[in-house]
């Protein structure tokens, strides 16, 4: 504790913190290990998650039109739901074989109420075509994508099927990959093709056949079977998959227990269901496989988990067969994670080079340490209000970086300007402090409260973004408290000593920029100054006029406005619109 200053450490925090350094020091320590620790414990992922708000309706109706699909299924459909209680807007889309009506909620509102009302208002419904298939009513979720793979090569679609299923399962066994999707694929068919004569001469019927087939390709509970060391479930397992499976089913059971089997009287195909589905990669048949992180898995360790499972498998696989990753987006995520360190590093040392030049290198370097003390003191409080790092905190962060030290540069120049004057190192860091810690705080509120009406913006939007003010305002809190309560702890406690050798040369060489760059403000800068000031009103108008000439090219419409800039995409996409009823081997 500082004995030489016993009056100044008496009058309120500012004067206690710089008096008792380890105080200063602790807290400190606190915000830059409590915010190292969080970064290794706070959530990661590409964009934050949050709830869409919305109630899908999907209903096949296969072999119809769009404009059957319209008239017969999504129009009863609008209507029954459009005046539910909590809806905001109503959407549909025809295609053909099915249509799909959006439901989305007014936001506060209970959307598990909601998607069941909406159950009930469906199930209501008389008028839809017998030959729709069973509503499919889900709660819209967002699923957590990271990277897709291809797997493709010259081979049929049930070799490729077949072995994109051996790589799903090869991914799951890793353990920081949780969930896959075999996607543009078609559903597994099975054909049974019965001879009507044969059926005829075994007295059957297509329906006989397809209980029988029903009733042997079932999985049955089996109850629990209580041991010392626990219960053991038990399950009747008759599931069958594919076509050799099917084959074996008894169809027909005589007195003297002779069977005859399905395949005896059926042809037995295994296929896939006929859609307008098909992909291809690199001009070869392929399927897509996503892979998705879930909980607390962040992209990248999900995307080298991928790596690695890929090249263990490209090696498996048989010749002409292989998979590459495509659109992996921890790629963006690592490039803004760069991009925020290397411009924290880039700053910091900017930051220091030019107060140690204007002002002095220790001075320099404990006004630079409001960076970092800043930033991991923030992440301590964030992992509390549910903020990810991600593509929007991140954008937050680099915003911040150019201003969070702002309140610390003021305050550290107004110290040393009362050391210049005669003040020891402690008299200078309280009375400098004090001196302006009310302008300095109305500074950093108005930063701060420029960025609250974004918690206010409405919609899908609105959640994207909410994260952008708890970042900016935690960072901008953690530096007001850094400056008032940590930096002049720091610089209060210098010894008054002039640096000798290599520090000293430094010392004096810096003193002599210092000196040279106040002359020129004195000589240069100060007539100016005061010139505009005696002109006053010639000052406001020619700052006026340029507020108007900006305002006025705006309006002209000459500047253009977008909400967010235009990108170039790293792929082309080409959509085609051809004549319903088109051959699909004509589209393809």
């Amino acid at each position: 504790m500082i004995k030489d200053e016993p009056t100044d450490n008496k009058k309120g925090p500012v004067a206690w913190m710089a008096g008792h350094s380890v105080a200063a020091n602790l807290l400190m320590l606190v915000l830059l290990i409590g915010g190292i620790v969080m970064a290794y414990s706070i959530k990661q992922e590409v964009f934050p998650y949050f709830d869409m708000d919305m109630v899908n309706i999907t209903v096949p109706y296969p072999g119809a039109s769009p404009q059957e699909v319209e008239e017969g299924i999504l129009l009863a459909i609008e209507e029954a739901v459009v005046g539910l209680e909590g809806v905001e807007e109503v959407r549909s889309t025809a295609r053909e074989g099915s249509g799909t009506v959006t439901v989305e909620m007014i936001e506060g509102e209970n959307l598990q109420k909601l998607a069941q009302d909406i159950r009930n208002e469906v199930d209501r419904i008389t008028s839809f075509p017998e030959d729709i298939e069973k509503p499919i009513i889900a709660i819209v979720s967002r699923k957590r994508y990271v990277v897709s793979l291809a797997l493709y090569g010259d081979q049929s679609e049930l070799v490729l099927r077949e072995y994109a299923d051996y790589i799903r399962d090869r991914l799951l066994q890793d353990p920081d990959i949780t969930q896959v999707e075999v996607i543009s694929v078609r559903n597994h068919e099975i054909d049974v093709e019965i001879p009507q004569n044969t059926l005829r001469a075994y007295s059957l019927t297509l329906e006989d056949v397809a209980q029988r087939i029903k009733r042997a390709s079932v999985e049955l509970p089996g109850g629990a079977i209580r041991t010392p060391s626990g219960d053991v479930l038990v399950r009747m397992k008759e599931r069958r998959d594919f076509g050799p499976e099917f084959a074996k089913i008894p169809v027909i059971t005589a007195n003297d227990g002779t069977q005859i089997l399905l395949e005896d009287i059926a042809l037995i195909k295994d296929g896939f269901e006929e859609t307008t589905v098909s992909s291809s990669y690199n001009g070869n048949p392929a399927v897509m496989l996503d892979v998705y992180r879930v909980g607390d898995q962040t992209p990248i360790s999900v995307s080298d988990a991928v790596r690695r499972v890929v090249e263990e498998v490209n090696v498996a696989l048989p010749q002409g067969l292989r998979v590459d990753l495509r659109n992996d987006r921890s790629d963006i995520y690592r490039q803004r994670l760069g991009l925020l360190t290397k411009n924290g590093f880039i700053g910091l040392a900017l930051v220091f080079i030019l107060l140690a030049l204007f002002l002095e290198p220790r001075l320099a370097f404990w006004v630079s340490l409001g960076i970092p003390v800043s930033f991991l003191g923030s992440l301590f409080f964030l992992n509390m209000s549910n903020v990810s790092i991600n593509m929007i905190s991140m954008f937050a962060f680099i915003v911040t970086l150019g201003i969070v030290v702002d309140d610390a540069i003021i305050v550290g120049e107004n110290i040393y300007y009362h050391q210049q004057q005669g003040k020891t190192w402690f008299k200078a860091s309280v009375t400098g402090t004090k001196e302006i810690a009310v302008p300095i705080t109305f500074t950093v509120l108005t930063n701060m409260v420029a960025f609250v009406p974004m918690f206010f913006v409405p919609g899908v939007m609105g959640k994207v973004f909410k994260q952008m003010p708890l970042v900016v305002i935690s960072v901008f809190a953690i530096s007001l408290i850094e400056c008032f309560f940590i930096l002049p702890a720091h610089i209060g406690h210098r010894r008054p000593d002039v640096p000798s050798g290599f520090f000293g040369w430094i010392f004096q060489a810096q003193q002599s920029f210092g000196r040279a760059f106040i002359g020129f403000v004195n000589k240069r800068y100060g007539p100016f100054l005061r010139t505009t000031i005696r002109w006053r009103y010639l000052t406001m108008a020619i700052g006026i006029t340029i507020i108007l000439i900006t305002i006025g090219y705006i309006k002209s419409e000459r500047m253009g406005f977008e909400l967010f800039p235009k990108i170039e995409s790293d792929y082309a996409k080409v959509t085609a619109v051809l004549p319903f009823g088109t051959a699909f081997e004509k589209a393809q």
